[in-house]
């Protein structure tokens, strides 16, 4: 889609682009019989290699469409460039992003820079509450913060633009943000200390400010960007087995130019039919075509789970390896992936740690239905953080946040005060489905009647966190 055209249209596109069964590009170069040409085994080949490389895009989408785009679904947030915040912690019945925090209610912004930047501004904050604005782009990259630990708590403003931006830095803005892509992602956290903390939060919240340039300099707004026709994305388990996948992609794809470090990976894409605005007009594809592209996802989703297996729940490596900048991750697609897919929107390591525990300390996956689980620590010196932590439980399959009887989702520090203490100073904390008794039940983090896996959260992590010196606390199955 570009800005000169006056409208952006799905159903027109879809019919004046070839599709892959007619015939697509190889290279950057218009070829009829590239897609028709490619083997089977080519095909699916690089259908895995594309669905590990875009499956986070894909699924940023479908959360970007639910809270800006669909403006009667149960998730909408806001219109596009304007912020919304929730006044609430989140609980079970918010399912559009997996592994949701519950201890910092959230604002948004769904940024469009097409037509110009925007400038975001913040309010003080007070000395000890920590609250960030995470800057994320379309592929999920972390490419910028904002916040107590990134610039501090006092008031400011800041400019965030897209890639066609030439620009220079307006009087009163401390710093330009700038973003590869067309959309990006603001996501605000602002820390809420207990319950009754909630109408502090609200007024920081009320401080949150976007405008356009235009609007921040007095001048008169440009010319409106084309409409877009967004498509309703696929489910969050469609997408994982349908080769309509690859439909939503190359959509995406149309506002995310091509980095220079990708261009031949998006000439190999662009050899089936993957790229910026293509159809795939998977109905009226040949069946064995059809067949190739879903088994390379599902080839795909084999490499995701052996990862995971092989080098997340064993410790190898942590989540937090997959979120931060295009630099950063070093073009390291899986273990991308297996964020997006774990825990989206997850913070880059400086900003934030998520020690998890799929099992249990003698390697058994956790379940609620016949495990009681104990985690005991020292609250002085156990978690390393300048901020707080927290850790949460998330039901199995969905890593959602499970419903409970107390409305219980996470036990974090601001909490210590109330939790009951052993003989010796340290801390018990424990995980079960039913209540461990009455002079237990202060330290009670109810866990779901099944599978269910936790995480740390590390807020703002002193350096033996980010280095690996630091290891988190065995999480012990009672006999």
């Amino acid at each position: 889609m570009t800005n000169s055209s006056s409208s952006i249209n799905r159903r027109a596109l879809l019919a004046s682009l070839a599709s892959l069964g007619a015939g697509a590009s190889l290279g950057l170069t218009a070829s009829p019989c590239a897609a028709r040409a490619a083997e089977p085994d080519t095909l699916r080949a690089i259908a895995k290699e594309a669905t590990i490389w875009g499956f986070p895009l894909v699924d940023n989408y479908r959360i970007q469409y639910s809270y800006f785009a669909d403006r009667g679904g149960p998730e909408f947030k806001a219109s596009w460039n304007v912020i919304a915040s929730t006044a609430r912690v989140y609980t079970p019945e918010d399912k559009a992003i997996q592994t949701p925090n519950s201890d910092t209610p959230y604002s948004y912004i769904g940024a469009d820079l097409r037509n110009e930047p925007l400038v975001i501004s913040v309010p003080a904050v007070e000395a000890g509450r920590y609250y960030s604005l995470q800057f994320i782009d379309q592929y999920t990259f972390n490419f910028a913060y904002v916040g107590s630990r990134a610039t501090g708590n006092e008031a400011g403003s800041f400019l965030l633009a897209g890639p066609g931006w030439k620009g220079r830095k307006p009087p009163g803005v401390k710093s330009v943000i700038r973003c590869e892509t067309d959309f990006a992602f603001v996501l605000y956290r602002t820390q809420l200390f207990e319950p009754a903390d909630i109408e502090k939060v609200k007024a920081i919240q009320a401080g949150y400010k976007v405008q356009p340039l235009s609007q921040f300099l007095g001048k008169p707004a440009p010319a409106a960007a084309p409409v877009i026709d967004f498509p309703r994305p696929l489910s969050s388990e469609r997408q994982r087995n349908s080769a309509e996948f690859f439909q939503i992609l190359n959509f995406i794809l149309q506002f995310c130019p091509t980095h220079a470090s990708e261009r031949a990976l998006r000439r190999r894409f662009a050899s089936i039919g993957i790229g910026p605005g293509r159809a795939l007009d998977i109905a009226t594809l040949a069946p064995e075509r059809r067949k190739a592209l879903e088994d390379g996802m599902a080839d795909a989703w084999k490499a995701f789970a052996t990862f995971k297996a092989g080098e997340l729940d064993t410790g190898k490596r942590t989540a937090a390896e997959g979120f931060g900048t295009r630099s950063f991750l070093k073009q390291d697609y899986m273990i991308r992936m297996a964020s997006a897919a774990l825990g989206i929107y997850g913070n880059s390591k400086e900003e934030a740690l998520y020690p998890f525990y799929y099992t249990d300390s003698a390697g058994k996956p956790l379940n609620g239905r016949d495990g009681r689980y104990t985690l005991r620590f020292d609250p002085k010196s156990t978690f390393p953080v300048n901020a707080f932590w927290s850790l949460t439980i998330y039901e199995l399959p969905q890593s959602l946040l499970s419903a409970n009887a107390i409305n219980r989702y996470l036990i974090n520090s601001p909490m210590l005060p109330s939790l009951k203490r052993d003989p010796d100073g340290l801390v018990t904390l424990y995980l079960q489905h039913e209540s461990p008794g009455p002079d237990r039940e202060a330290n009670w983090l109810p866990v779901p009647a099944g599978p269910f896996w936790t995480t740390l959260r590390l807020y703002w992590p002193k350096p033996e966190a980010l280095d690996r010196r630091w290891k988190q606390p065995a999480l012990v199955r009672a006999a």
